[in-house]
């Protein structure tokens, strides 16, 4: 047992002081804070962030009115009446002074009508706002005409009054939704790349050894059983490592930051209230998922013997994690469909879908036991189906061919 310790001990140490683990957990962290500080970083880019318009108002009535309503709209953007010529304004919005410019005026039932002239209009958001604005005051007007008083008018356009009950118990609520569905997204994207990126990591350790023969004197004093294990725990523990340093430092940044991100995504997606239960799952998930794929990444690696085989030989297994992500994104917007339901009990799907479910959902006790048990049943078969591989692997030298060579290292193993 001594010599699993040291192995585990040497995989873990050695990664943790590689250069390019120390250059990806840098970078890694300077994007967390960037993503966390993206509202200040945006305002350091665009300086003022506000629309600048002209307006060449040709009634010489619309342009009060119409700036009343487009504030009410958006307060970014700034209208300036100008007195001059339609070519002279245009060159000003070429020249970069205006965003844009509109032309208002009256048409033959004497209501608003506009054209509006930009550089481009990659933003649509300024056109969107524009056209709201002009389409209340049309309102307005209109109402106006056939003597309609403002109250009147707020209560033709009084939003209908719908009231949301779930029948189902315990049900959660749209609000609630909106949180767990923005919780779970982001989960999701950590376990889905903790799995691609510390699986693959496994199966490269494996090959690097193999192609440097260092595997060759490990076997004569260390079992290939222990060899397995020892590095799956020992990038295991890394990745624990690095995604701790992430999460603290990423929490700490939104803290700082979460004032000006109230308005914006954090107001929809709000995380004022963590369910405790959601991230101990999430943990859970995390490392069930982990021990699934490294199991599988590890015997993979050891059947190659050149790095530049690695890809190709665990990209099935990459396949695999991506479905499962990409069934994942489908199941946010519907998480009680029957497909989400069957696939989350698919052990290699799993991870993912019945995380996204119980996050989402309130979905029975039994049928995360379920998922689970199923989950364990699957990683405990192919540790053990993966070590009889993984024994014979190491031995196999020359060039790959592909899962064929699972049939070799097997009866490697036997003849052993």
């Amino acid at each position: 047992m001594n010599n699993f310790w040291i192995i585990l001990h040497h995989t873990y140490v050695n990664k943790l002081k590689s250069k390019s683990f120390i250059t990806t957990t840098l970078l890694s962290i300077v994007i967390v804070i960037a993503m966390t500080n993206i509202n200040k970083i945006i305002e350091v880019f665009d300086g003022d962030s506000g629309y600048k318009v002209a307006v060449l108002d040709e009634t010489g009535q619309l342009y009060e009115p119409f700036k009343k309503q487009l504030s009410v709209i958006n307060k970014e953007i700034k209208l300036f009446k100008s007195n001059k010529s339609v070519e002279k304004v245009e060159e000003a919005v070429e020249n970069g002074d205006y965003d844009g410019v509109i032309l208002l005026h009256l048409n033959k039932e004497q209501l608003p009508e506009a054209i509006f002239k930009a550089k481009s209009f990659s933003d649509t958001s300024l056109f969107t706002d524009i056209q709201t604005g002009l389409q209340q005051l049309k309102t307005m007007l209109a109402a106006s005409k056939i003597n309609l008083t403002p109250e009147q008018l707020q209560k033709l356009y009084e939003p209908v009054s719908i009231e949301k009950v779930a029948l189902e118990k315990n049900a959660k609520t749209e609000e609630e939704l909106n949180q767990a569905r923005g919780l779970v997204y982001i989960l999701l994207f950590v376990i889905y790349f903790s799995v691609i990126m510390y699986a693959s990591m496994i199966a490269m350790e494996v090959a690097t050894e193999k192609s440097s023969r260092v595997m060759e004197i490990l076997i004569s004093s260390v079992s290939p059983i222990k060899q397995m294990f020892a590095k799956i725990i020992g990038i295991g523990l890394l990745s624990l490592t690095q995604l701790t340093a992430f999460l603290l430092i990423g929490y700490f940044s939104l803290k700082q930051n979460m004032k000006s991100l109230n308005d914006g995504f954090f107001e929809v997606f709000g995380f004022g209230n963590i369910p405790v239960e959601t991230i101990f799952y999430a943990i859970l998930f995390l490392i069930l998922g982990y021990f699934l794929y490294a199991t599988l990444a590890a015997f993979l690696g050891s059947l190659v013997s050149r790095i530049e085989d690695v890809q190709q030989m665990i990209t099935p297994m990459t396949f695999l994690v991506i479905a499962g992500f990409m069934i994942a994104m489908f199941g946010l917007a519907k998480p009680d469909a029957t497909f989400i339901t069957v696939t989350s009990y698919i052990p290699f799907f799993t991870p993912m879908i019945m995380f996204l479910r119980v996050g989402m959902l309130e979905v029975p006790l039994w049928e995360i036991i379920l998922g689970i048990g199923i989950l364990l049943v699957t990683i405990i078969a192919l540790a053990i189906f993966g070590a009889k591989v993984y024994r014979g692997g190491v031995l196999m030298y020359g060039k790959s061919n592909s899962f064929k060579d699972i049939k070799k290292a097997l009866q490697l193993t036997k003849n052993e």
